[in-house]
């Protein structure tokens, strides 16, 4: 690890970053094959009855959310006082061995008991997420010089979304031409190679919590600490209450089936939400910084909800311009792109004051804090918008959220009107 490199650097130029970051985009196109697959199944299986496959695709999230929120402090925590760079191969690791449980589905008639199996990786998964997401994240106060720490997030956030792009193209072709069994057969290679990745990182520990704090007093530290920091505090709850409510992820299969794209056409709606915010970050490589970083993000916000009502809107708009299914199906990629493109600009920037303002020794325990409010959005949203879907049916649960969006901004606004004050960051 080099620390003393020039300020001005890039960070790709670190070895220890660059084994890092293929790591991350080697398991995270490994994690994206597998949600595709698990979800595909899990539709095929109950897709009978829609209402019961929607509260069914929910489940999944649930099913991740509950051991991930469950245990994510405590694995902040570990991650301040043990190897972080340990910490996280043992979670890689893990995951690989938890993964191989789904080449044995197959073998099973009862759809009950393939059900089981399913959600069961998922909820192991959960646990071992929540260990490998707080010291990965704490692992790069290590690799790098603080001064670098933006232009790593923005590489980061680049590489994350290009393979959350790739990864549901790629889950969605072996599906279509191998079933579940090749997409678990390159799911399983990913993850091994992620792990030997990451295996070569060199860090520190000197970056560490120095004293040994009761697991409750460490945890109400780095709670406070969060909620000492208003602006910090702010951007995660919009994200979290914008995200829980608008997101539209879980329903992909059902709009699949209504837009009769199939298989290969589940993974491209999968991935025309990263596609927009791979070339997004691409693009904030080269931006110094944000001016006006309050305004940008509640902008980015505000096309998110707007793209995701457009979304929910794309076959009655297809449908009245005389373009029928094919149009609607452009219609709805366009829309989740131009969302992923938005929701690109608020990571980067929500990334980029959690690494400037946490101090490097704290930062396992405040990443799990904030890991709170992302698993939640994410995770929770689908269990949520499986729910919604149950009620209100699956077109209007996603207008509804997306409406619900722009009723979040104007709370967070009114409670902490410090995030549109907020200028240059990074």
């Amino acid at each position: 690890m080099n620390l003393n490199e020039p300020t001005g650097a890039s960070a790709i130029k670190s070895t220890p970053f660059r084994f890092y970051i293929s790591g991350l985009v080697l398991g995270t196109l490994a994690i994206q094959i597998q949600t595709v697959a698990i979800a595909w199944q899990v539709f095929q299986l109950t897709k009978a009855d829609h209402k019961v496959a929607a509260l069914a695709l929910g489940g999944i999230g649930l099913a991740e959310v509950i051991p991930f929120v469950g245990t994510v402090l405590f694995a902040g925590h570990f991650a301040d006082n043990h190897n972080r760079h340990r910490i996280a191969c043992s979670a890689l690791g893990s995951m690989l061995l938890i993964s191989l449980v789904l080449f044995f589905i197959p073998n099973f008639e009862t759809p009950t008991v393939k059900l089981l199996l399913l959600y069961s990786v998922v909820v192991l998964g959960g646990f071992a997420r929540s260990f490998l997401t707080t010291s990965r994240q704490a692992m790069l106060a290590e690799i790098l010089p603080r001064e670098q720490m933006s232009n790593a997030i923005r590489w980061r956030n680049t590489l994350f979304e290009l393979a959350s792009v790739l990864g549901p193209g790629i889950g969605g072709v072996m599906l279509w031409q191998g079933g579940a069994s090749l997409a678990y057969t390159v799911m399983s290679v990913l993850l091994l190679s992620a792990l030997i990745s990451t295996s070569c990182v060199r860090t520190s520990q000197k970056l560490q919590s120095k004293v040994r704090e009761p697991i409750i007093q460490s945890l109400r530290v780095g709670i406070n600490f969060m909620l000492g920091q208003r602006i910090m505090l702010g951007a995660f709850t919009l994200d979290l209450f914008a995200v829980l409510l608008g997101g539209a992820v879980a329903l992909l299969p059902l709009f699949a089936e209504m837009l009769q794209v199939g298989e290969l056409g589940f993974g491209v709606l999968r991935a025309a939400t990263s596609s927009g915010a791979v070339i997004t970050s691409i693009c904030l490589i080269f931006l110094s910084s944000f001016k006006n970083a309050g305004r940008a993000l509640y902008l980015s916000f505000a096309i998110f909800g707007f793209c995701i009502i457009g979304f929910g809107f794309a076959i009655p708009i297809a449908e009245f311009l005389g373009f029928g299914l094919i149009g609607a199906f452009i219609l709805s990629c366009l829309f989740l792109f131009i969302s992923g493109a938005a929701d690109a600009v608020n990571v980067i920037i929500r990334q980029t004051i959690l690494q400037t303002s946490v101090p490097p020794e704290m930062m396992g325990r405040v990443s799990a804090v904030t890991a709170v409010f992302i698993g939640c959005s994410n995770e929770l949203g689908m269990a949520e918008s499986g729910l919604m879907a149950r009620i209100f049916g699956t077109v209007n649960s996603v207008i509804i959220g997306g409406l619900a969006v722009f009723g979040v901004m104007g709370i967070t606004a009114w409670q902490f009107p410090e995030i549109s004050k907020l200028k240059k960051i990074g």
